[in-house]
């Protein structure tokens, strides 16, 4: 179960990417496609230093890899499609909880039904229930919601905080090709992280996501 160029664009497409580091509702150094210096990667470098796009999926992508291992643990040898592995990446990447989900459990015993609305008791905040809806219809039905596009916020305030209206539209589709098309990334090099980042990043991985963010610890 590799992350092909579909899986990440369909990630991608329920995401938001912003060239340079932002701080998030909490207040924590953001970067790229939500992620923090928890993932050992040193995002305070982009602090009024925005990047290519290019470079912003490549990190995407290394971090997408880390979270893909979790998925692959969790469903062990059961074979997924690719429908149901990216529905189940989207779901991980947003809420960190794939291991701990009821309804994985729940869809391993052949219990379809009672997985299914155990997948959707994953509704807080309810902004989150279309994406949710999308991604349960993903791994039930093989249906993909994603057009090769995803929201790109392009200016922030003297804050250091998103301009809600400066989003536009951006079709990635060519360069999450381009990433993939050799082999996958092992590490994106010059992280710049600190050891205390790559302590927090060992951390989560172990216990879960922080409870800093409502729906990003990457």
């Amino acid at each position: 179960m590799k992350i092909t160029p579909k899986i990440a664009l369909e990630v991608a497409s329920h995401e938001a990417v912003i060239r340079q580091a932002y701080k998030d509702s909490v207040g924590v150094w953001t970067w790229s496609v939500g992620l923090t210096s928890a993932s050992g990667h040193n995002v305070e470098r982009y602090i009024d230093n925005p990047q290519s796009l290019d470079k912003c999926l490549e990190v995407f992508i290394w971090a997408l890899e880390r979270y893909a291992d979790d998925v692959r643990e969790e469903f062990g040898n059961i074979r997924l499609s690719e429908a149901q592995f990216a529905a189940a990446l989207s779901f991980h990447w947003n809420t960190g909880a794939i291991k701990r989900a009821s309804w994985v459990d729940h869809w391993k015993a052949g219990n379809i039904e009672r997985a299914k609305r155990a997948f959707m008791a994953w509704n807080k905040p309810s902004e989150i229930i279309g994406r949710r809806k999308k991604e349960r219809d993903l791994f039930f039905d093989a249906r993909w919601s994603n057009n090769g596009k995803m929201t790109e916020y392009t200016r922030l305030t003297s804050r250091h905080t998103p301009i809600w209206g400066s989003a536009v539209q951006r079709d990635v589709s060519a360069t999450i090709e381009r990433l993939l098309g050799g082999s996958k990334p092992s590490k994106v090099p010059d992280t710049g992280a600190s050891w205390w980042a790559g302590l927090i990043g060992a951390l989560v991985a172990v216990f879960g996501r922080s409870p800093r963010t409502k729906d990003k610890n990457r």
